[in-house]
C-alpha cells in the first residue's frame, strides 16, 4: 500500500516503533476520564456555567413550574366566579413556592439554559417587591450576566418589565414590606437600575460589540430613555434581532397569570433625573472608548450596529448632538461640526456616507441619521448626497429605504424638486414593486398639505393613465401594481382558459404595497383624495363584495371610512350602496369586519335603514357562522316591536364603545369569538323561586375541573344524590313551583 493512503492510525503506531530502545520510558498512570479533567473542558464548564450548575432536582421542579405557568397563559379565562373566592388565590400560593426554592439559586438558574426561559416567564408575573428582590440578587454580577449566552435574555427581560415597576413608584403604589431586624432596607427599582448602571459603565464599549451583551445594552437604554422606547414600541424595534424574535415567539404567551396584571403591559413614566444622569455617561463612556474611526466602523457590524442606532437617537433626545466629537458627528464624518461653524460652505462628499447608503446593514443607522441629524445638518447632508441622484437612489433595492425615510423632514422647496426630479421614475416604481418611495412623498404631500396637483401627476404617471376611462381603472390597477395597458391586457386573457397560467393569477390578486399607496391617497386633502373615490363608485357590486371580502383590498375601504379627510357625503353614499347587500358582505370572515365598520359610522337614520333592509334576511344571518355577529348588533327584535326604544338605545350608543368593538387586527377571525370572556349575569336582576330552590338544593356551581379527579361511580353517586335533593325540594314546595311556572307561561 502507498504511504500517502495509509491511515493515521497505522502512520502514529510506525512513529512509535522508529523510537530509540535505549530510551527509557517512564511508566504512566492513567486515571478515569470522571476523575481527571481536561483544562480546556474546565474552562468551557466555567463559561458555560459561571456561577454552578443547577441540580437535577432543581431543574426537574421548574420544569413543572413551567408547564403550569404555559397552562395557565393558553387557557381561557372563566369569569363565572361567584365573587367570593380569589381566582388568584391558588396561582400566588404556587408562585410563592417557585420563589422559595428560587432564593440563593437565581445566578445559576439564570445561566442554565433550560432555566433561563422559566425565569423570564416567571418575571412577567412577579409583583414589584419580588423583582426588585429578583434584581438586587443578581448585583455585583451583571458584567458577567449581560454577556452570557442565556443570562443575556433574563437581563433584558427584567428590563424590559422594569418599567412597569418604576411607572407605579413615581406614582407612590409601593408594595408593603415586613421589616425585621436581620433583612436590611430593599432599595427601589429606580435605585437598582442605576446601580446596574454603575456596574456597566466599565464595560460598555464591549457590550456595544458583544454578540450577547448588545441587546441587553439597548433594552437598558430604552428603559433610561421612556420616550424613546415609546417611539421604538410604535415603529420598527431594534431591541430584538429577527432570530430572537422569531424563537421567543415559539415560547408561547409571555405576559402575566395574575387578572390583575393585565391592563398594567404598558403604562408610561418620565424620565428619572438620575437615569438621565446614567444615560449621559453611557455616552460618555462609548466616546472615550471608541475613537473616529472605531465608531464608523460599527456601522457594518451586523453586532454592534443597532446598537449605534439606539446610542444616536439616545444622544440627540439628550441634545448632545451637536457637542464636540458626538457620535453623531464621527459617523457623518464631522458634518454636523461643520454644518453649524460653516453654514454656507461647500462640503466635501464622503465616500463612507455613499457606502452607508447602498449597504444592506448600515442602510438602517442611515435611517435613524437623517431622522435624528439637526436640521443645518440635514439639509447639507441634503444637498451633498440625495440631490441630484434621486432616480438611482429610488430605484436602489436598498438605498430607496433611506430616501423614504428622508422625505420625511423636507420641506416644501424641496417636495417639489424631487417631483421634478423623479417624473420619470414613478411608472418603474410600480413595475418593480418599490413603492416605498411613492408611498412616502404622498404622504409627505398630506402633511405638509401642497403639491397636491404634481401627486396627482405621479399617480397618473405611474400607471401611465392617460384617458378618463384608464383615470376610473386607477384602484384596480394600483392593487395590482399594474399599469392600465397591463390591466386591460389582463383582462382580454380571462375568458381563454388556454393562456391561464399561475403567474396570471398572481397578477390578478391584490398586493400589499397597492393597498397601502391607495391608504395614503385617501389620507390626501379633499380635493385630491377623489381620485380613489371616483374609481371606488365605478365599480360594481360583484367588485366591491370582491374588494371587502379580501384581507388586503379590504383595508383601502377601512381607510375610506377612517380617513378624516374624505368627505362624509362620500362615506354616506358608499355605506348606502351596500342596502341590500349586507348580509352577504358579513357572510364572511373579512367581510363581516367590513360591516362592522360601516355599521359604526353611520348614525341613528342609516342604522335603521341598513336594519329594516334586513329584517328579511333574519333566518339567513341566525344562520351565518359570522353574520349572526353581526346580528347582534342590529337587535332586529326590539327594532320590530319597539322601534322607539330601539333608536334611543342606537342614540346612547357612545362613539368610543363602538370604535373599540370594531378596531380589530387583520389577523384576528371570527372563529376566536366563542373563546372570548362570558358576560356576567346582572347580579340587581331578581332570582325567581324555582332557581333558589335549585341552587339550595345542589349549592354552588361545581366547575368541571373539580370532578375530573373523581372516579366514575363516585361521579354517579354525587349526581343521583344531588338529583334526589332536587326532587325533594320541589315537592316540597309544590304551590310555590305551580306559581311561578304560571308566572312565566
Amino acid at each position: 500500500m502507498p504511504k500517502e493512503l495509509r491511515k493515521r492510525g497505522k502512520k502514529k503506531k510506525a512513529q512509535q516503533a522508529e523510537q530509540p530502545e535505549h530510551v527509557p520510558q517512564q511508566p504512566q498512570k492513567v486515571e478515569p476520564s470522571w476523575i481527571v479533567q481536561p483544562k480546556e473542558e474546565t474552562t468551557q464548564n466555567d463559561t458555560e456555567a459561571p456561577f454552578g450548575y443547577v441540580d437535577v432536582d432543581v431543574k426537574a421542579y421548574f420544569r413543572t413550574v413551567d408547564i403550569q405557568i404555559r397552562a395557565w397563559q393558553d387557557a381561557a379565562r372563566d369569569l363565572e366566579d361567584d365573587g367570593q373566592s380569589d381566582p388568584n388565590e391558588e396561582r400566588r400560593m404556587f408562585f410563592v413556592a417557585a420563589l422559595k426554592e428560587m432564593a440563593g439559586k437565581e445566578k445559576q438558574l439564570s445561566t442554565d439554559p433550560d432555566c433561563s426561559i422559566i425565569l423570564e416567564r416567571m418575571l412577567y408575573s412577579m409583583d414589584d417587591f419580588v423583582r426588585r428582590v429578583f434584581v438586587d440578587s443578581l448585583a455585583g454580577s451583571y458584567d458577567v450576566l449581560v454577556k452570557h449566552r442565556f443570562a443575556s435574555h433574563v437581563c433584558q427581560t427584567l428590563f424590559t418589565v422594569a418599567g412597569q415597576t418604576i411607572a407605579r413608584e413615581q406614582r407612590g403604589i409601593l408594595p408593603v414590606i415586613a421589616t425585621s431586624e436581620d433583612s436590611g432596607e430593599l432599595r427601589t427599582m429606580t435605585e437598582l437600575i442605576v446601580d446596574v448602571c454603575e456596574e456597566l459603565f466599565a464595560v460598555s464599549t464591549v457590550l456595544v460589540m458583544d454578540a450577547f451583551g448588545s441587546h441587553v445594552m439597548r433594552a437598558l437604554l430604552l428603559l433610561l430613555s421612556p420616550t424613546l422606547a415609546a417611539k421604538q414600541e410604535a415603529g420598527r424595534g431594534d431591541v430584538r434581532s429577527k432570530k430572537s424574535a422569531k424563537w421567543k415567539a415559539r415560547q408561547g404567551p409571555l405576559k402575566s397569570v395574575f387578572e390583575e396584571a393585565s391592563n398594567e403591559d404598558s403604562i408610561a413614566y418620565s424620565q428619572p433625573a438620575a437615569f438621565k444622569s446614567s444615560v449621559q455617561r453611557f455616552l460618555h463612556a462609548v466616546r472615550q472608548g471608541l475613537d473616529p474611526n472605531e465608531t464608523r466602523a460599527l456601522a457594518a457590524n451586523k453586532v454592534a450596529s443597532p446598537t449605534l442606532q439606539i446610542l444616536l437617537a439616545v444622544e440627540s433626545e439628550q441634545q448632545m448632538t451637536e457637542e464636540e466629537d458626538s457620535l453623531m458627528d464621527r459617523v457623518l464624518v464631522g458634518l454636523v461640526s461643520s454644518s453649524r461653524n460653516k453654514a454656507n460652505s461647500d462640503f466635501p462628499v464622503s465616500d463612507y456616507i455613499t457606502t452607508l447608503l447602498r449597504d444592506p446593514t448600515s442602510s438602517h443607522l442611515l435611517e435613524t441619521i437623517v431622522t435624528e441629524c439637526p436640521a443645518n445638518a440635514f439639509s447639507n447632508l441634503w444637498a451633498i448626497y440625495f440631490r441630484g441622484a434621486l432616480p438611482k437612489i429610488a430605484s436602489h433595492p436598498v438605498a430607496n429605504f433611506v430616501l423614504a425615510k428622508a422625505f420625511e423632514r423636507v420641506d416644501v422647496a424641496q417636495l417639489v424638486g424631487i417631483f421634478t426630479e423623479l417624473k420619470n421614475v414613478w411608472e418603474k416604481m410600480i413595475q418593480t414593486s418599490r413603492t416605498g418611495v411613492l408611498r412616502a412623498v404622498i404622504d409627505r404631500a398630506a402633511a405638509l398639505k401642497s403639491c397636491g396637483p404634481e401627486v396627482t401627476e405621479a399617480v397618473w404617471a405611474s400607471i401611465r393613465a392617460t384617458t378618463a376611462d384608464g383615470k376610473k381603472l386607477l384602484v384596480p390597477c394600483m392593487l395590482r401594481l399594474q399599469t392600465v395597458q397591463d390591466y386591460e391586457k389582463l383582462g382580454q386573457q380571462e375568458g381563454d382558459q388556454k393562456r391561464k397560467r399561475e403567474s396570471d393569477d398572481d397578477a390578478r390578486q391584490p398586493k400589499v404595497q397597492g393597498a397601502v399607496l391607495l391608504q395614503s391617497l385617501l389620507r390626501m386633502p379633499e380635493p385630491f383624495n377623489d381620485l380613489v373615490i371616483q374609481s371606488l363608485q365605478n365599480f360594481s357590486m360583484e367588485e366591491v363584495l370582491a374588494l371587502a371580502k379580501h384581507p388586503i383590498s379590504s383595508r383601502v375601504l377601512d381607510a375610506l371610512l377612517d380617513s378624516s379627510t374624505v368627505p362624509t357625503k362620500a362615506k354616506r353614499q358608499f355605506v348606502q350602496s351596500l342596502i341590500g347587500h349586507y348580509h352577504t358582505l358579513v357572510d364572511d370572515r373579512i367581510g363581516s369586519r367590513v360591516g362592522d365598520r360601516c355599521w359604526a359610522f353611520s348614525d341613528t337614520y342609516l342604522k335603521e335603514k341598513i336594519a329594516r333592509s334586513l329584517i328579511s334576511q333574519e333566518s339567513f344571518l341566525a344562520a351565518s357562522y359570522y353574520g349572526k355577529f353581526f346580528a347582534r348588533n342590529l337587535n332586529l327584535y326590539l327594532l320590530q316591536r319597539r322601534p322607539d326604544e330601539w333608536r334611543t338605545a342606537q342614540a346612547n350608543r357612545t362613539k368610543f364603545a363602538s370604535a373599540t368593538e370594531v378596531k380589530q387586527d387583520a389577523n384576528h377571525t371570527r372563529s376566536e369569538l366563542p373563546l372570548t370572556k362570558k358576560r356576567k349575569r346582572d347580579a340587581n336582576r331578581a332570582k325567581d323561586e324555582i332557581d333558589e330552590l335549585f341552587a339550595g338544593a345542589l349549592g354552588k356551581k361545581v366547575k368541571r375541573t373539580a370532578l375530573e379527579g373523581l372516579q366514575e361511580t363516585d361521579t354517579s353517586t354525587l349526581l343521583d344524590s344531588g338529583l334526589a335533593d332536587v326532587m325533594g325540594a320541589i315537592k316540597a314546595a309544590p304551590s310555590e313551583g305551580k306559581k311561578q311556572r304560571k308566572g312565566r307561561s
